[in-house]
């Protein structure tokens, strides 16, 4: 159910930051020492940077072991879509864990989680489901799929695009990631997306017709093999800054695949079950696509993801035969109920709509930062997927420089907001359970870290990127 707030009756609404001590306070500061003892490097940066331990978290609020309560604009870049301890999940999951939790035999929390899917499918025809428990396990599967069903071998995708760590993705990831990690996979291409703040053909759109589709057309005719088995494209670009493309772009895509005889993958882990304010990302642009890659969001803040196909495709070999595409730990019955439960819950509380409208209330509040602020180049979004440009020049868009980013990072952790200010794609992405009250609450803070640095300067500062960016 709804309440008059626009958020779920079961969500906390208008929630603020209340500070009792410096931040990071003595107590995190402590438990992290003891921790760094240990841990290994390379954890989430804006954990390492924020320097606070988590005590508990309700709602778009998480409160550390000192007592400060902080907003969360990051909202566990992308899991956290139902808000942190959401009721319907915590009472599947402690009920689940005390019947049966591990093992691969169906049960009754599985049943209704692909049933569940299957009324929301992203296209009439998919409803084939694999479960997993992390994305890139997920794309790694999808690509083996692809191969199976095709039998070809070589893989299609795009700048700024961002798939998963393990090998098979990380050959496939469109940026500077990857350097020091090769040899990558042989067959993998990359092509341009079309990223329009920053054109990567250096037009602009609609004069340009979608050149950056034509360039990728032309890219792999010289490029390829013969044997492209899938395009593997993120309908909306997350870790690139939340990237929004044209409408027709995802459609001139699978046309350009159609033409290889190659499938189309449609990477929804950000932007699938009601981020941008629909169900799936690729509806916006009417998108049908083969093969659809779910997690983060999927389960509610347990480790879940998966894939969604056809079922032509699905019965493709290997893939397709006992055991060869499972997963120990995927759609255990813990993972099924939290699963189960979180669909139910964006369901039930509305949530979509609730991202559209919040969303749009946001980037409204948002908008003004560009004409207010020098370092603010532009802001877009669709539902709760929003990115600013920070730039040091608007004319130029050269990004600010980590340096600053990072500082601005810091005075949001300062004053109560947990946030992706860190990099200058600054990616904004809150739980879909947030209500308008918090948001704007959230956007206040904002406003008062920026006016600091329109005084002070500093965004206009040339420096290195820090050690122990993200």
């Amino acid at each position: 159910m709804k309440s008059a707030s626009g958020a779920s009756e079961r969500s906390p609404v208008d929630q603020k930051v209340h500070l009792r001590t410096v931040v990071p306070g003595p107590k995190s500061a402590a438990l992290r020492a003891r921790e760094d003892a240990h841990i290994a490097p390379g954890l989430q940066g804006y954990a390492l940077m924020a320097g606070l331990v988590v005590d508990h978290a309700e709602g778009s609020a998480v409160t550390d072991v000192d007592g400060n309560t902080f907003l969360d604009f990051i909202g566990g870049i992308g899991v956290n879509a139902l808000g942190h301890a959401h009721p319907a999940v915590v009472d599947a999951i402690q009920r689940q864990v005390a019947r049966a939790h591990v093992g691969s035999f169906t049960s009754e929390a599985r049943v209704e989680l692909v049933e569940r899917l299957a009324a929301h499918r992203p296209a009439p025809e998919l409803h084939r489901v694999q479960l997993y428990s992390g994305g890139a396990e997920a794309v790694e599967s999808a690509l083996r799929l692809a191969k199976s069903h095709t039998k070809k071998y070589e893989f299609v995708s795009f700048w700024g695009g961002f798939h998963g760590k393990t090998m098979g993705a990380l050959s496939l990831i469109g940026s500077s990631f990857k350097e020091g990690l090769g040899p990558t996979v042989s067959g993998s291409h990359l092509v341009p997306y079309a990223d329009c703040y920053r054109c990567p053909i250096g037009s602009t759109y609609p004069s340009c017709g979608l050149g950056c589709v034509d360039l990728a057309r032309k890219q792999l005719k010289m490029a390829g093999a013969g044997a492209i088995a899938a395009f593997i494209i993120e309908p909306m670009q997350g870790t690139a800054g939340n990237v929004i493309p044209p409408d027709d772009f995802l459609p001139a895509v699978h046309a350009v695949a159609k033409e290889f005889d190659a499938l189309l993958i449609a990477d929804e882990m950000i932007t699938g079950f009601g981020r941008t304010g629909t169900w799936w990302g690729v509806q916006h642009s009417g998108t049908s696509p083969d093969i659809v890659t779910i997690g983060k969001a999927f389960g509610g803040g347990f480790p879940l993801s998966g894939l969604v196909t056809r079922d032509d495709i699905a019965s493709a070999k290997p893939w397709s035969v006992q055991s060869g595409s499972s997963s120990s730990y995927g759609g255990n019955p813990l993972g099924a109920a939290a699963g189960a439960a979180a669909l139910r819950a964006i369901e039930e509380d509305h949530l979509v709509d609730n991202a559209r409208v919040v969303g749009a209330a946001m980037i409204d509040a948002l908008r003004p930062f560009v004409d207010d602020y020098p370092f603010v180049g532009e802001v877009h979004g669709r539902g709760l997927l929003i990115g600013l440009e920070l730039v040091r020049d608007k004319k130029t868009k050269e990004p600010l420089s980590r340096a600053v980013t990072r500082r601005i990072f810091d005075e949001c952790v300062k004053r109560g907001l947990l946030t992706m200010a860190y990099a200058p794609s600054f990616r904004i992405q809150p739980a879909l359970t947030i209500d308008r009250a918090t948001a704007m609450n959230g956007i206040a803070i904002l406003r008062e870290v920026f006016d600091l640095f329109r005084r002070d300067g500093g965004w206009g500062d040339r420096g290195d990127r820090p050690a122990g960016g993200a």
